[in-house]
């Protein structure tokens, strides 16, 4: 690598909060956005390790496949994805980063946020980026959307991810009844019908329930899984 090219790496790194430089030792050393990422890292762990054999079974009993996110910042970061057989590969996959506004599972989460939350992560129209212009484009929209999923215990999206497929997803809690991820379901569009859909909302909710208690956690106070018991 040429030394103005490792120089202009180095200072991206350093400007994102990757590096720091340690002018006496006249070297790098890793920053604390990598002390951060190793540290999400060490959260999530635990939580995909529960979470793969819950989603094996959701994925057994629907026949599509089942993935689990978490929310980081505007986006969701993907940590475990379990593929039906049979299925095509989806941009789901482990360490995939989307628009959460855009997801199943980031509505899921962003549905049992404090309204400030919400607020404060998307400001203003610059902060919802669209993939396939669809989804909601303003913050009086996104609250619209969110109210539904809180009425219906779950989130949908149809080809705002990729075309031709849709979603379902249910909140997973932990022991304060803080949203820690999102579980769901992809199917092709034209594949699953409106009462099917149903029952894979069920099934989902169900899957994220017994997540939910295999973390000792629960809904939050006032809040439930509206379809679990169904």
């Amino acid at each position: 690598m040429e030394p103005w090219t490792r120089h202009s790496l180095l200072a991206e790194l350093q400007g994102a909060g990757f590096v720091v430089h340690l002018p006496e030792e006249r070297r790098y050393g890793l920053g604390v956005s990598a002390f951060e990422l190793g540290s999400a890292y060490m959260r999530q762990e635990p939580l995909a390790r529960l979470a793969r054999p819950v989603l094996g079974r959701l994925v057994d009993a629907v026949g599509h496949t089942a993935h689990l996110a978490v929310l980081h910042g505007r986006e969701v970061l993907y940590v475990v994805e379990e593929r039906a057989p049979g299925r095509p590969p989806l941009v789901t996959d482990v360490g995939v980063r989307l628009p959460a506004q855009l997801t199943a599972s980031g509505r899921a989460v962003l549905a049992q946020l404090p309204a400030a939350h919400v607020r404060a992560l998307f400001p203003d129209a610059s902060a919802f980026v669209e993939r396939h212009g669809v989804g909601p484009a303003s913050l009086s929209a996104l609250r619209r959307l969110l109210t539904d999923v809180r009425q219906t215990g779950y989130a949908t999206e149809e080809g705002q991810v990729t075309p031709g497929f849709a979603s379902v997803a249910a909140a997973v809690y932990d022991h304060s009844g803080h949203p820690v991820a999102g579980a769901a379901v992809t199917f092709p569009s034209g594949d699953v019908d409106g009462e099917a859909r149903q029952r894979l909302a069920v099934r989902t909710t169900r899957a994220a329930a017994e997540l939910t208690r295999r973390l000792g956690g629960h809904p939050p106070q006032g809040g439930r899984q509206r379809l679990e018991g169904r």
